[in-house]
């Protein structure tokens, strides 16, 4: 069957527009799973709304609101990840590149909760998005292992271990200071867990 292309408007092509419609629908996900009043509930309807779009463009890129939640959950991920990984790989000092992906992550967390609530809320283990959360973790644990390696001259067992440690503690951390169990500052949190981060440079080789 024939697929029927889809056309120029305003300059704008259709596959732009698509892709513009599901940018939307990923804000709008984020808004309702990361929302502060601790029910993750996503439906198509709700989705919609929020998006202020037709119901008929959700199904152009998903094909339910599993796959969106996945959709929303991944690209969080990939932003964290990638930018957090960025700001470590232009500089070479240990203590630096330390300090620079502790700097981003909690910047990131801190200028938008949405981002923190959807990566840490216990309101999603029972969801599709838990062997979502599992795989970013050992996604994350990965990169740490690879910074780890570099600032801390470990390797093998030693190096899962500590890379599991700090991924864990880092997580926990979070955790508790999104939910205003933890009183600290953002320049606080940073400074703190680089002191950890840092301590763990003296982990028996």
């Amino acid at each position: 069957m024939a697929t029927t292309p889809l056309r120029v408007y305003g300059g704008v092509t259709g596959s732009d527009r698509q892709a513009e419609r599901r940018a939307m629908f990923i804000e709008a996900g984020l808004e309702l799973l990361g929302s502060s009043d601790g029910d993750p509930s996503l439906t198509v309807r709700g989705v919609c709304r929020q998006a202020g779009l037709a119901n008929r463009y959700f199904y152009e890129s998903f094909t339910d609101r599993d796959e969106l939640a996945t959709a929303v959950y991944d690209h969080v991920v990939n932003e964290i990840a990638t930018t957090a990984l960025d700001a470590v790989t232009v500089v070479d000092e240990p203590e630096r590149k330390v300090r620079c992906g502790l700097t981003t992550i909690v910047r990131l967390i801190a200028e938008d909760p949405r981002r923190g609530r959807l990566l840490f809320s216990p309101f999603l283990a029972g969801t599709p998005l838990a062997d979502r959360r599992a795989e970013s973790t050992r996604l994350f644990t990965q990169l740490m292992g690879t910074q780890a390696r570099q600032v801390y001259g470990v390797g093998g067992a030693r190096l899962e271990l500590l890379s599991s440690f700090l991924v864990g503690g880092l997580t926990q951390t979070l955790t508790a200071w999104l939910d205003g169990g933890l009183d600290a500052s953002e320049s606080e949190i940073v400074e703190w867990c680089s002191e950890i981060f840092l301590a763990a440079s003296e982990f028996p080789q």
